[in-house]
Protein backbone atom coordinates (compact mmCIF):
# COMPACT_ATOMS: atom_id res chain seq x y z
CA UNK A 1 0.00 0.00 0.00
CA UNK A 2 2.72 2.50 0.69
CA UNK A 3 4.16 1.97 -2.55
CA UNK A 4 1.34 3.85 -3.98
CA UNK A 5 2.86 7.35 -2.34
CA UNK A 6 6.38 6.42 -3.78
CA UNK A 7 7.22 9.05 -6.08
CA UNK A 8 8.17 7.60 -9.71
CA UNK A 9 10.97 9.68 -10.77
CA UNK A 10 13.50 11.04 -8.05
CA UNK A 11 14.61 14.72 -8.68
CA UNK A 12 18.31 16.02 -7.94
CA UNK A 13 19.45 20.03 -7.63
CA UNK A 14 22.44 21.21 -6.04
CA UNK A 15 20.11 22.08 -2.99
CA UNK A 16 16.74 20.99 -2.08
CA UNK A 17 14.39 24.26 -3.66
CA UNK A 18 15.43 25.57 -7.06
CA UNK A 19 16.97 28.80 -5.60
CA UNK A 20 18.75 30.33 -8.31
CA UNK A 21 21.97 30.99 -6.73
CA UNK A 22 24.83 30.26 -8.52
CA UNK A 23 28.46 31.22 -9.16
CA UNK A 24 31.74 30.05 -9.83
CA UNK A 25 33.34 30.78 -6.75
CA UNK A 26 31.62 27.88 -5.72
CA UNK A 27 33.92 25.42 -7.76
CA UNK A 28 37.25 27.91 -7.56
CA UNK A 29 37.07 27.32 -3.56
CA UNK A 30 37.04 23.59 -3.61
CA UNK A 31 39.78 23.84 -6.35
CA UNK A 32 41.87 26.02 -4.38
CA UNK A 33 41.46 23.30 -1.46
CA UNK A 34 42.62 20.41 -3.85
CA UNK A 35 46.00 22.73 -4.62
CA UNK A 36 46.38 23.64 -0.90
CA UNK A 37 46.10 19.97 -0.05
CA UNK A 38 48.41 18.83 -2.40
CA UNK A 39 50.90 21.42 -1.19
CA UNK A 40 50.78 20.17 2.60
CA UNK A 41 50.54 16.79 1.26
CA UNK A 42 54.38 17.09 -0.25
CA UNK A 43 55.70 19.19 3.17
CA UNK A 44 54.73 16.56 5.02
CA UNK A 45 56.49 13.42 6.21
CA UNK A 46 53.98 12.28 8.14
CA UNK A 47 52.12 8.80 6.15
CA UNK A 48 49.26 9.28 8.04
CA UNK A 49 48.70 13.21 7.81
CA UNK A 50 49.23 12.03 3.94
CA UNK A 51 46.89 9.64 3.80
CA UNK A 52 44.30 11.87 5.21
CA UNK A 53 45.50 14.59 2.53
CA UNK A 54 44.61 12.41 -0.45
CA UNK A 55 41.62 11.63 1.03
CA UNK A 56 40.48 14.88 1.53
CA UNK A 57 42.03 16.59 -1.72
CA UNK A 58 39.83 13.19 -3.32
CA UNK A 59 36.65 14.71 -1.64
CA UNK A 60 37.67 18.62 -2.97
CA UNK A 61 37.65 17.33 -6.47
CA UNK A 62 34.68 15.63 -6.44
CA UNK A 63 33.00 18.71 -5.10
CA UNK A 64 34.75 20.99 -8.23
CA UNK A 65 32.91 18.36 -10.36
CA UNK A 66 29.15 18.62 -8.70
CA UNK A 67 29.37 22.26 -9.03
CA UNK A 68 30.76 22.73 -11.85
CA UNK A 69 28.19 20.67 -13.35
CA UNK A 70 25.47 22.16 -11.72
CA UNK A 71 26.11 25.40 -13.10
CA UNK A 72 26.75 23.79 -16.87
CA UNK A 73 23.11 22.27 -16.42
CA UNK A 74 21.34 24.50 -14.41
CA UNK A 75 22.95 28.05 -14.99
CA UNK A 76 23.79 28.48 -18.54
CA UNK A 77 21.15 28.03 -21.23
CA UNK A 78 21.05 27.53 -24.94
CA UNK A 79 22.00 31.15 -25.76
CA UNK A 80 24.36 31.46 -23.59
CA UNK A 81 26.12 28.34 -25.69
CA UNK A 82 25.42 30.30 -28.60
CA UNK A 83 27.19 33.67 -27.93
CA UNK A 84 29.98 31.79 -26.14
CA UNK A 85 30.79 28.46 -28.54
CA UNK A 86 33.88 27.62 -26.46
CA UNK A 87 31.39 26.73 -23.45
CA UNK A 88 30.80 23.17 -24.06
CA UNK A 89 34.50 22.13 -24.45
CA UNK A 90 35.52 24.31 -21.37
CA UNK A 91 33.19 22.93 -19.45
CA UNK A 92 34.17 19.63 -20.50
CA UNK A 93 37.75 19.98 -19.99
CA UNK A 94 37.12 21.60 -16.62
CA UNK A 95 35.42 18.45 -15.30
CA UNK A 96 38.05 16.31 -16.62
CA UNK A 97 40.63 18.66 -15.19
CA UNK A 98 38.88 17.97 -11.52
CA UNK A 99 39.04 14.31 -12.14
CA UNK A 100 42.55 14.60 -12.99
CA UNK A 101 43.19 16.70 -10.03
CA UNK A 102 41.59 13.89 -8.27
CA UNK A 103 43.78 11.13 -9.10
CA UNK A 104 46.78 13.38 -9.17
CA UNK A 105 49.83 14.83 -6.48
CA UNK A 106 50.65 17.04 -8.90
CA UNK A 107 50.04 20.65 -8.12
CA UNK A 108 50.17 21.83 -11.94
CA UNK A 109 47.10 19.92 -12.08
CA UNK A 110 45.16 21.84 -9.87
CA UNK A 111 46.63 25.04 -10.72
CA UNK A 112 45.38 23.95 -14.26
CA UNK A 113 41.90 23.24 -13.44
CA UNK A 114 41.93 26.93 -11.49
CA UNK A 115 42.47 28.72 -14.76
CA UNK A 116 39.54 26.86 -16.53
CA UNK A 117 37.48 27.71 -13.82
CA UNK A 118 38.99 31.58 -14.35
CA UNK A 119 37.69 30.73 -17.75
CA UNK A 120 33.88 29.81 -17.01
CA UNK A 121 34.07 32.47 -14.49
CA UNK A 122 34.86 35.46 -16.81
CA UNK A 123 31.56 33.68 -19.01
CA UNK A 124 29.78 34.00 -16.00
CA UNK A 125 30.47 37.26 -15.11
CA UNK A 126 29.36 38.61 -18.82
CA UNK A 127 25.88 37.18 -18.52
CA UNK A 128 23.17 39.25 -18.06
CA UNK A 129 21.26 36.42 -15.96
CA UNK A 130 24.58 36.38 -13.53
CA UNK A 131 24.51 39.53 -12.39
CA UNK A 132 21.11 39.03 -10.21
CA UNK A 133 22.71 35.68 -8.72
CA UNK A 134 26.09 35.73 -8.28
CA UNK A 135 27.64 35.76 -4.79
CA UNK A 136 31.05 38.06 -5.46
CA UNK A 137 30.71 39.88 -8.78
CA UNK A 138 34.40 41.03 -9.95
CA UNK A 139 35.10 44.83 -9.19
Amino acid sequence: MMGLFKPSTQAHAHCDLFCGVYDPAQAKIEALSVLRTIEKYHASDDEHFKARAILIKEQRAEEVKHHLMVLWADFFTADHRAQFPQLDDLFWKAIKGAGDAKKSLDAAVANNLLGLIDEIAAIFWQTEKAKGMGVYPPA
